[in-house]
């Protein structure tokens, strides 16, 4: 208590008691999750050392904007009504209740470390707002009574250890000069904290867990709210427009019209089209580590591992990013991953050239089918507004919803909800195409008792759970009349985890991408780099369609193989993976460039890759022209 001393005359003890058990919390939290990571983390003690210290400046910074409203009710409260006894027992509960929310968000930064490998940031901010899932998801995942009743008798030992300082503080008697001369010191921190402590300003190191060690958890959420979408041209290197216009056209095939970062272009098939039936399935978490073929050796998808013979696997496939709406942004739309929050949640995102327009113009039923509940990230607006019937959680019958969980239906109800559509277009006489998006491979991880040999609860049952489910998909398709006229397709929305020590890790993104069809796809393998922005052209080319495109993405079997790349991201790293290196953009108008991204990691100068910081910043610097100015619009 000595260093309270110095403040027990002084209402303002309060703020410093408090500051003080937010400086330890956070050390401690700190201090844990080094440990945790510590094998991920191999940089040398000076720099660990340093992470702590920029911690807690960040800890002091987030103190700071917090104290604001408390600073001022303190600085203006006369004494009588500070001292009376009716406001010392509201104000020992307002203590008492910020020690418990504390705690909570620290135990919240825990779990949500434990899931995602990183300090609070966008998915945070958008599971603040789908309060159902997100809820549910905990309760289903978590022993969430303990875990509340344990920081609760935290906060009371917490409490009556500073009970006697506290009460203490309600025997000063200050003028409003000497309160106003604190207030005013106080109140100049947040000041400060604004002018030198930048969103960014934590990632000091290329290790991106001791960057996360270095931040904060509740100031990223609140910088993540406040940055929702970055302005591409104020926080990237930008070059010169009418060069890379000309770049990401030669890279696309596109004609030179002389309109800027116009890629209109026609995609002219020779032959007759096919206006086969598409099942797009979309499969929640499906890292590439997880199958047989890929290395693993727990025998968790032994219908894949097999099914994945039929047709055309292609091994060296990635994803865009690292959430669903991401990969359902480029599946759909085909399109590089702009800064900030994908387009799905974003305004005006309506009438846009897309895989399910191309195939509306050929006289497709286009539908977007999800387990869950649609609203959840803006999936039913963004569909529904680009043209897609929408079937979710709410148009299921009682009978037919079995299983449920925080995020919706198991994945065998939406898949037998699938055959039913199908069955009913086939009547009608009308092709279709379908974009499933599955649920059941994500946390709590629960799915039906009796349908495969392990318990839920895990990620590996919840992986083989998918591949049963989808195994009985396939097969009571099988049994269809449609079934000969059909393509489907499998592939991830991102892997199980994105987390690594460096800032792109590339294997992170690795996903599988499969096509089956018996009688339109061979059976054989695919080794040329690519990401989900390719997937809509490719299926395309196996219908032999001709369209007007929009897309950045092309057709992977008519690439060759020095054309291959990958684009990943990550909210504010903008990677393209090509001839094995790794060019990314980074705020503050950054590029860096990795040599074997998949192995040694080896940084190199921006000089050694001149050709690809080009092609990276046409990719990128078109699509954020091509969405703020709404070019890619359905005609």
């Amino acid at each position: 208590m000595g260093v309270t001393a110095l403040f027990s005359k002084s209402r303002f003890t309060i703020v410093l008691l408090f500051l003080l058990i937010n400086l330890g919390t956070f050390a401690l939290l700190r201090v844990a999750l080094l440990i945790k990571q510590l094998a991920d983390i191999d940089s040398p003690f000076y720099q660990i050392a340093l992470a702590f210290l920029i911690g807690m400046v960040h800890d002091l910074a987030f103190f700071s904007y917090l104290l604001i409203p408390f600073v001022l009710y303190l600085l203006v409260l006369p004494n009588r009504i500070y001292q009376s006894k009716p406001h010392r027992i509201i104000s020992f509960g307002v203590f008492f209740t910020c020690i418990y929310l504390l705690f909570f968000i620290e135990l919240s930064e825990w779990t949500f470390w434990d899931e995602f490998g990183v300090r609070f940031n966008f998915i945070a901010v958008d599971y603040l707002i789908y309060t159902h899932e997100v809820v549910s998801n905990i309760i289903e995942s978590y022993p969430l009574g303990w875990l509340l009743s344990g920081i609760l008798a935290l906060t009371a030992l917490c409490f009556l250890w500073l009970r006697k300082t506290l009460a203490d503080t309600f025997q000063a008697d200050e003028t409003f000069l000497s309160r106003l001369k604190i207030a005013g010191v106080l109140l100049l921190l947040p000041v400060i904290s604004y002018a030198v402590v930048g969103a960014t300003w934590y990632q000091f190191s290329t290790n991106t867990y001791l960057n996360e060690l270095a931040a904060n958890g509740p100031y990223q959420f609140f910088s993540a709210f406040r940055n929702n979408e970055l302005d591409y041209r104020h926080f990237y290197k930008v070059g010169d427009d009418q060069q890379l216009s000309a770049a990401i056209k030669k890279q696309l095939n596109a004609k030179d019209s002389g309109d800027l970062y116009n890629i209109k272009r026609t995609i002219k098939a020779a032959g007759e089209e096919k206006h086969l039936n598409v099942v797009l399935i979309t499969v929640e978490s499906l890292s590439a580590e997880y199958l047989a073929g890929f290395g693993n050796q727990q025998n968790i998808t032994p219908y894949m591992d097999e099914w994945f013979k039929q047709g055309v696997l292609f091994t060296n496939f990635y994803a865009t990013g690292t959430r669903t709406i991401r990969g359902l942004e480029s599946l759909t739309l085909s399109i590089p991953p702009t800064p900030g929050q994908a387009i799905v949640k974003r305004p005006d995102n309506g009438n846009l050239f897309s895989f399910g327009r191309v195939l509306q113009q050929k006289g497709y039923d286009t539908a977007f089918l999800y387990g869950g509940r649609g609203y959840f990230d803006n999936m039913n607006a963004f569909y529904s507004g680009n043209g897609y019937r929408i079937v979710d959680q709410t148009d299921f019958t009682p009978e037919e919803i079995t299983f449920t969980n925080a995020w919706g239906v198991s994945d065998d109800i939406i898949f037998n909800r699938t055959l039913k559509e199908a069955d009913r277009d086939y009547q009608d006489h009308k092709p279709f195409f379908f974009q499933i998006m599955t649920t059941s491979n994500h946390r709590p991880f629960s799915y039906p008792e009796g349908k495969i040999d392990l318990p839920s609860g895990s990620r590996e049952g919840a992986v083989k759970y998918t591949d049963f489910a989808i195994h009985q998909f396939i097969e009571q398709a099988k049994t269809k009349p449609w079934f000969d006229n059909t393509v489907f397709v499998m592939v991830a929305d991102h892997c199980a985890g994105s987390a690594r020590k460096t800032e792109l890790p590339v294997d992170k993104y690795h996903i599988p991408l499969f096509i089956y069809s018996p009688k339109h796809v061979p059976a054989l393998k695919n080794d040329i780099v690519s990401s989900q922005i390719d997937v809509a052209p490719t299926v395309l080319g196996f219908l032999n369609l001709s369209y007007e495109s929009q897309f950045y993405g092309q057709d992977i079997m008519q690439m060759r193989k020095d054309e291959g790349r990958a684009l990943i991201s990550n909210y504010q790293k903008l990677g393209l993976f090509k001839d094995n290196k790794l060019v990314y953009l980074s705020p503050q108008q950054k590029v860096d460039v990795v040599d074997d991204p998949l192995g040694a990691h080896t940084p190199l100068d921006m000089n050694a890759a001149l050709s690809l910081v080009t092609e990276n910043m046409a990719y990128y610097q078109s699509a954020d022209y091509i969405w703020s100015h709404r070019l890619s619009r359905y005609q």
